[in-house]
């Protein structure tokens, strides 16, 4: 049998594999970003940066409750000014390896969501990702960006206004039709889809003090106890959607992998299993993926991509 070739197209950039580094766990320094490429990774994708920098919730933060992890971080970040000069450094290291990197942002304001764009466009990121679906809020909506299909819409207009970098939006599963507010995205020009964020919020206590274990009190759910969810959001967006989705929510493991690409994915974000496999869970995956395509007479990812038998 020929070479397995597990590369991808992904908006435009070569990815020698569909593993992504997802926003959140990692991403705030050029040399951890390095290390996740050289440990497997197909993109990296920075940790989400703001306008100002932002110092987030404090400690603790992130607990792990068995079926996956529940957290409370609050987006903290250097600002945007620090974080061009780190992707512009992590584009100089990764660039030998053919590792695109992908600029995570957000904003307060579908105003400053531009403006963010423009400076984080000085780094020239191979990607931008734009995260709609963090718990902040606009002073006219006053509710989340992504949860309505017409303010997702305007912060895409607004992006895609300031750069020529193709543009991924990050959706919620925490709303009641994401395939509609994915649609209403790419009507607005986004070039592709991050599915899902984290699912909640959530809440746990500490039942010998009757208090929240995490210092916010309530917070996101991420890990395998979401996967479900992530792969159903997968599939309802690629049944409405013809642009590349990037599937993120509970992959641990190969397996999970091909459930995501069988649904329609294109590219697949790991965040959380790194706490559960370590830093080469990346290596470890493709290899994985590897040995399915092996045992089941696959040769490339596109005889996967959109096979699920799902209907009757």
């Amino acid at each position: 049998m020929s070479e397995i070739d597990v590369s991808v197209d992904l908006c435009g950039c070569h990815l020698p594999n569909p593993t992504v580094l997802a926003s959140g766990i990692l991403g705030l320094s050029h040399d951890v970003l390095a290390r996740v490429a050289r440990s497997g990774a197909g993109a990296v994708t920075t940790k989400s940066c703001s306008l100002k920098p932002r110092s987030g919730y404090p400690n603790p933060t992130i607990l792990d409750w068995g079926p996956g992890l529940i957290n409370a971080v609050g987006l903290s970040n250097p600002g945007v000014e620090v974080m061009v000069e780190e992707i512009q450094a992590a584009k100089a290291q990764l660039a030998p390896l053919g590792v695109p990197v992908i600029a995570s942002i957000f904003a307060d304001t579908i105003y400053d969501f531009g403006t963010v764009t423009r400076f984080i466009s000085e780094a020239q990121p191979d990607m931008l990702e734009v995260n709609v679906s963090c718990p902040n809020l606009d002073d006219r909506y006053q509710q989340m960006f992504a949860a309505d299909p017409y303010v997702s819409a305007q912060v895409t207009r607004r992006v895609k206004r300031y750069t020529d970098t193709p543009v991924l939006v990050k959706l919620s599963p925490n709303v009641t039709n994401i395939a509609k507010i994915a649609q209403a995205v790419v009507e607005a020009g986004a070039d592709g889809i991050t599915a899902i964020n984290s699912v909640g919020p959530g809440l746990i206590l500490d039942v010998e003090t009757r208090r929240p274990v995490l210092a916010h009190g309530t917070g996101g759910l991420s890990g395998p106890g979401i996967r479900p969810i992530a792969v159903r959001c997968v599939y309802d967006i690629c049944k409405t959607v013809d642009v590349p989705v990037v599937a993120t929510g509970g992959v641990t493991t190969g397996r999970d992998v091909v459930e995501m690409l069988l649904v329609g994915a294109t590219a697949v974000s790991i965040g959380s299993a790194i706490r559960y496999r370590g830093m080469d869970v990346f290596h470890k995956v493709s290899e994985e993926l590897k040995a399915y395509m092996r045992e089941h007479g696959h040769q490339d990812l596109a005889s996967l991509r959109g096979t699920a038998m799902l209907e009757p």
